[in-house]
């Protein structure tokens, strides 16, 4: 339906979460607005809560700190349902730290007619084991939707605890699904629908054209907004927003890459930030789409917008190095951005041609510069164990990073992601798809194989640490980012992550069920 993680994290828009880092949102296209219905449905919505993985692409401690975000993609698929005169709840149990017999508690007392879940690939297991849970005690029909939908459709709706599937955009199935529940149920008009009939499954056509500028916002009155915080978060309250779809660009690591992009209208995009800001509270928003400013005259609407609007509002944004300009960057600037998200790669100019990024490593420093130059803090996305990655490449990289003198970085494991050109290449090399046998239960969680890197999984996860730690314990990044830190809360935050990265990250990562995000809400942050 529609993470960061931001938020990726496909409407279900795939939310930011867990690793919010990279996200798929499909593309669409215009159509009419989905009619509304006289019949009203109770639909309870839940964000389960996840342990860390095997196959994870940050490390634990990363992950950890990472961030708290708002399921964006429940925050939308409830605004769709809304719009349409249903009834709806969000039960965001990850953030709120609620067992499954509290979530159970607070389902009773809505009295749900269907309840609905996000499915990530790599959370699939868990979320499952909750819909058994659920189910169980209330014995009402289950409908998921998410990024798994889109690889795997039939796959993902193969439990029996499993009713409906949508697979890929909310906007006509959700509504549609809820109707015929309530009347005919002939499921099968309802487009973009996976349901199972008479033994086998169904997956109806999903070819009804959509407009991402027509869709409601997100449903931000159902969240506990102020408990969202993502590591660099300075302002309260926090939240993510996703302004466009898809990325033209074909990035070898990125499942976005090649799939058209869809914007939203500046005016749009500016009305939903103004929304979060009187209505919400809102002091900070973390925008989430691959490419922010890849079209240049709509970013700069945006900022001409935010400049009339005068709101005491911060942003950030993630971007190419090669999208933005001085004169962009200062409007940006203006217009209150305060960080961009710039996916670097790596300090390699051999390994940024083998991943098919398209830039110099003298263009990032040049951009990197003006971006230091014009206020605006640089923060950078490395990988470690790219296509030919080396012991040498790496410490190319780490030395790079020092030297652009980033904010913050990222060092994340390069991982094989459903529907990236890495993941098609490793199918087709080996004739077996990992993803696919984890989501059907014949397959361990384990570390996916790498062949396109000599460097083992172990060497890839301590090269990782060590980078970490080489580049944040620097006495003068230290300094630095103490003397910019604006509440007890932030420092907190920001010390225990770099202790728990010093004593508690193991040198190969291992799973660990008993994992938890980090909530920094007993102290608030400044407005």
């Amino acid at each position: 339906m529609v993470e960061l993680q931001p938020s990726k994290l496909v409407m279900w828009v795939r939310s930011p979460s867990p690793a919010p880092r990279y996200y798929f949102l499909p593309y669409v296209l215009p159509s009419p607005e989905p009619e509304r219905y006289d019949a009203a449905m109770r639909l309870g919505l839940v964000f389960n809560p996840f342990s860390y993985k095997l196959h994870e692409e940050n490390l634990k401690i990363v992950q950890r700190f990472f961030g708290l975000f708002p399921p964006l993609s429940l925050a939308w698929v409830a605004g769709i349902a809304e719009r349409a005169g249903h009834e709806v709840t969000i039960v965001d149990a990850r953030t709120l730290g609620l067992s499954r017999e509290a979530t159970l508690t607070r389902l009773r007392e809505f009295k749900p007619d269907i309840i609905g879940f996000m499915m990530t690939t790599y959370m699939f297991r868990e979320t499952l084991d909750w819909i058994r849970y659920l189910k169980q005690h209330l014995k009402v029909p289950v409908v998921v939707g998410g990024y798994n939908l889109r690889v795997y459709p039939r796959e993902s709706v193969m439990p029996e605890e499993i009713d409906f599937g949508v697979v890929e955009h909310a906007y006509h199935t959700l509504p549609g699904l809820l109707e015929e529940l309530e009347g005919g149920r002939r499921f099968a008009v309802v487009p973009g629908l996976v349901y199972k009939e008479g033994g086998r499954v169904v997956v109806t056509p999903h070819d009804l054209e959509i407009d991402f500028d027509k869709f409601p916002n997100p449903a931000r009155h159902l969240l506990p907004n102020e408990r969202y915080a993502e590591f660099p978060t300075e302002r309260r309250n926090f939240t993510v927003m996703v302004t466009s779809l898809g990325c033209p660009r074909r990035c070898l690591f990125c499942e976005a890459g090649g799939t058209r992009y869809a914007p939203r209208s500046p005016a749009t995009v500016v009305a939903e930030m103004e929304e979060c800001y009187t209505r919400y509270g809102v002091r900070e928003i973390d925008i989430f789409d691959y490419e922010f400013p890849c079209l240049r005259a709509r970013t700069l609407e945006i900022c001409r917008l935010l400049r009339e609007k005068a709101m005491d509002l911060e942003w950030a944004c993630r971007a190419r190095v090669d999208s933005v300009d001085e004169i962009l960057l200062a409007e940006m600037k203006a217009a209150g951005c305060r960080r961009i998200y710039y996916g670097l790669e790596s300090g390699s100019q051999e390994i940024l041609d083998r991943v098919n990024k398209g830039v110099t490593l003298g263009r990032i420093e040049d951009t990197i510069r003006m971006t230091k130059e014009l206020g605006i803090r640089p923060l950078g996305f490395f990988l470690i164990g790219a296509p030919g990655e080396t012991r040498d490449t790496v410490r190319q990289t780490l030395r790079f990073a020092k030297r652009l003198d980033l904010d913050y970085v990222q060092f994340s494991k390069t991982l094989a992601k459903p529907l990236t050109p890495l993941w098609r290449r490793l199918v087709e090399e080996t004739g077996y798809d990992y993803w696919r046998e984890y989501i059907l239960g014949n397959v361990e969680e384990q570390v996916l194989a790498r062949p396109w890197t000599g460097l083992t999984n172990g060497e890839v996860d301590r090269l990782a640490r060590r980078a970490y730690l080489s580049y944040h314990m620097r006495p003068s990044f230290l300094l630095r980012s103490a003397r910019r830190v604006r509440s007890f809360s932030e420092f907190k935050r920001k010390f225990l992550a770099l202790y728990e990265m010093v004593f508690n990250q193991e040198p190969t990562s291992m799973r660990d069920d008993a994992f938890t995000a980090y909530a920094d809400n007993a102290i608030a942050l400044p407005h």
